[in-house]
């Protein structure tokens, strides 16, 4: 066998035997079928834990204009904040998590 394929096949064995993780990017957002209520409830509680001035008029997410949006993006700084947890995403079963980035124009997940 060449030096790379045993490399690869030593890393691939680390990876299960140890279970190292695989750094994958996740972006938790609200599920498109909550409801206003819950959403809103969601932003009132990410929102006691962070920062969600980006999501006010004048902030650099507060374009989409969207109850979603602005859930979205609190949900999401809520995940980071508590270490990517899938715990941290559940909001009552109303966020999910995502592996492509749903930031747009200024809005920087």
């Amino acid at each position: 066998m060449s030096s790379q394929l045993l490399t690869l096949l030593f890393l691939l064995s680390a990876v299960v035997i140890y279970h190292i993780p695989v750094v994958t990017c996740q972006w938790c957002t609200a599920m498109p079928a909550s409801t206003a209520e819950q959403l809103q409830s969601n932003i009132n509680f990410a929102c006691s834990h962070v920062d969600c001035a980006p999501i006010q008029p004048g902030g650099f997410c507060y374009y989409p204009n969207t109850l979603l949006d602005h859930a979205s993006f609190v949900m999401n700084s809520y995940y980071k904040s508590q270490g990517r947890t899938y715990a941290a995403c559940s909001f009552g079963n109303t966020g999910y998590l995502i592996y492509s980035n749903p930031s747009s124009g200024t809005c920087e997940f």
